[in-house]
């Protein structure tokens, strides 16, 4: 996108400039101190470059907007809002000021408008040329991009991909109930460890694997329900043997639960099979990709909120791609068990838009030649380099 503004400006094509920066979203500097006194408001910071004629207002594109750092922050804004709200002392709109890309632009209001209306939507998939793209960084950050991509935000990008400061707080606040650095830490290592998906679905299918490095075939349904209750009964014997009391759960409710989830997660993989994101010989090994991609996304959600700084985003983007790598065999085997575990999550077997999102992006992260899953390996020796430069 700064590629195409940048090639427009220098056409002196500023409809097709327009047309780009319209699409788009631009941030706007602000003191961190404001923005947590007003969140509900954007102030305008004008400011004077001895190269132009009166005030100016700086926006930063997506790609330009440096990661989380000391008390600037920004905030999110479009061409439109700018223009809704633009006031008349301000003299130019300065797009990426001091970057090898920026371009001071007569304010135009009206105009700005007009290109709003006109605008088209950002393709769904957006990489940081100049961001993390093959290394073990790039691949705890590819491990977020189903759910990334679905969201229209940077999947290697290391803060406020997708809102600005305010946004990523609200939206920690809103889904995680998470308004402090202390619960941040508490998610983010719940999500890395695998704690927060339930124990139970991870319980089911390590049944199956389990009956698949047996019996070096994967069993039907009726295997796989019977060896399941078959595990439950005796783990219940040996607490009451433990113990000396009958168990304080219901087992028989607990034996139904997980026959009741090992039909829904058949269906889901016939389903998955239909819309060809699981070969035919293939099953889903473990849901954890579900906790592990979102921990990829709340390292860098915590970021943008400042609940924590750019190492501890860094390191848990590393871990959470080693932690991956020591589950998953490839991009498709992690992704089927994130699907699962969203749909078991939120979709209740409807193959709503909890399911639909994930079959478009999947297809788009397995097709679209920008897609980290074609450029990031999933496993190769990331310490190696380190260690040939430690012996040379």
């Amino acid at each position: 996108m700064e590629r195409d503004l940048y090639d427009a400006g220098l056409r002196e094509d500023w409809a097709g400039y327009f047309a780009v920066l319209a699409a788009t979203d631009l941030f706007l500097p602000q003191s961190r101190e404001l923005s947590d006194a007003l969140p509900d408001r954007i102030r305008f910071s004008p400011f004077r470059d001895p190269r132009f004629e009166g005030l100016s207002l700086a926006v930063f594109t997506r790609g330009m907007v440096p990661a989380p750092n000391g008390g600037q922050v920004f905030e999110r804004a479009e061409l439109a809002s700018l223009a809704r709200g633009w006031s008349g002392t301000i003299r130019w709109l300065a797009v990426n000021p001091g970057t090898p890309v920026e371009t001071f632009l007569p304010a135009d209001p009206k105009r700005w408008k007009r290109y709003a209306k006109r605008a088209e939507p950002e393709p769904r998939l957006k990489s940081l040329w100049t961001g993390p793209r093959h290394d073990a960084l790039a691949h705890g950050m590819a491990c977020g991009a189903l759910l990334l991509v679905n969201n229209g935000e940077i999947w290697n990008h290391l803060g406020w991909q997708y809102g600005g400061y305010t946004e990523e707080k609200t939206r920690l606040r809103q889904w995680w109930d998470i308004a402090s650095r202390e619960q941040w830490q508490r998610a983010q290592e719940s999500l890395l460890h695998g704690e927060l998906t339930s124990p139970v679905w991870e319980f089911v299918l390590r049944v199956r694997q389990a009956l698949i490095q047996e019996y070096r075939t994967t069993p039907g349904a009726a295997q796989w329900r019977e060896t399941a209750e078959r595990v439950l009964l005796s783990r219940t014997a040996e607490l009451v043997d433990q113990t000396g009391r009958p168990p304080e759960f219901d087992l028989d409710a607990d034996i139904a639960l997980v026959q009741g989830l090992i039909g829904r997660m058949l269906r889901y993989e016939a389903r998955f099979r239909a819309d060809g994101i699981l070969d035919d010989d293939a099953c889903v090994r473990s849901v954890l990709a579900w906790d592990f991609g979102r921990a990829s996304c709340m390292a860098r959600w915590g970021l943008g909120a400042r609940f924590c700084d750019v190492s501890e985003t860094e390191r848990a983007l590393l871990r959470a791609g080693e932690a991956s790598r020591q589950v998953y065999a490839s991009w498709g085997d992690f992704a089927v068990g994130f699907i699962l575990g969203r749909c078991l999550h939120f979709d209740s077997e409807e193959f709503g838009e909890w399911y639909t999102d994930m079959v478009t992006v999947y297809r788009i992260l397995t097709t679209d030649p920008e897609s980290p899953w074609l450029s990031v390996p999933w496993k190769v020796d990331w310490e190696r380099p380190e260690r040939d430069r430690e012996h040379r």
